[in-house]
């Protein structure tokens, strides 16, 4: 059994049709890189999948567990959420807070949520303080845990985010385009941060238009055209023998 299944997903809004019935599955430790040009779908497939946006039809399965379907209240949106982390375009960290509780502060508002957070509070905040400074110390920002987002430049910032992201420990972490806000030359540490989570273990999803990133650090590669998977393979299928003729004028002018 695959570690996500999905499964003719669709999405509209009004008469738009963004995704008109995706599929694909990813085993646990795979890591998807799917591309495509602008309005391809690609970041409506990221929010659906992040229950950001409710698909209008089809199934997400994690761990064999349905996801779609069914009555949608706040606490059940949120359990559904916890499956997927996502590290946005444009970072979304809390201005008002510092690096260090941007990382913990999700992870705090769910264990508030514990039958014994009152009994052992002090433990649990000790705990997701010490798993966010490792996180921290893991994508090279130890020293900047007491700065605040405005005090950094674009690149520190996605790899708070990405931390953030890995806090809560989800079963599949997506980024979407997580390099498209950045200066160039802020570009290779966000993604050598990203190559570094590549493990048996880690799960991801990574829409991108780093070509050469996507080639190397992808299992599979789905690349989306008008809403539908157009092709779909390893990453040398998809980039040294691509069968259709959109995906090959997508990539006319890369050499791999």
């Amino acid at each position: 059994m695959s570690l996500l299944e999905v499964c003719d997903l669709k999405k509209s809004f009004d008469k738009l049709h963004v995704l008109k019935g995706i599929s694909f599955s990813l085993e646990k430790g795979e890591v998807l890189a799917i591309l495509g040009a602008s309005g391809s779908g690609k970041t409506t497939l990221l929010r659906c999948l992040n229950f950001l946006e409710t698909a209008d039809s089809g199934s997400i399965k994690v761990n064999g567990e349905e996801l779609l379907g069914g009555k949608i209240n706040q606490e059940i949106l949120r359990k559904k959420r916890l499956h997927f982390g996502l590290v946005f375009q444009s970072f979304n960290l809390f201005p008002q807070y510092t690096v260090l509780k941007n990382v913990t502060l999700a992870h705090e508002l769910l264990a508030s949520e514990r039958p014994d957070y009152k009994a052992r509070k002090k433990e649990i905040l000790s705990e997701i303080n010490e798993n966010a400074l490792a996180l921290l110390e893991r994508v090279g920002l130890s020293d900047k845990k007491d700065a605040y987002p405005h005090q950094l430049s674009g690149g520190p910032c996605q790899r708070v985010a990405i931390a953030r992201a890995l806090a809560l420990s989800p079963d599949v972490l997506c980024f979407d385009e997580p390099t498209s806000a950045l200066d160039p030359n802020l570009t290779g540490e966000v993604l050598k941060v990203i190559r570094s989570l590549k493990t048996s273990d880690r799960t991801m999803i990574v829409v991108t238009h780093e070509m050469e990133f996507a080639h190397s650090v992808a299992d599979k590669v789905i690349f989306m055209a008008n809403g539908r998977i157009e092709e779909e393979g390893t990453a040398d299928e998809v980039f040294k023998n691509p069968k259709s003729p959109l995906t090959r004028e997508f990539f006319k002018s890369f050499r791999f």
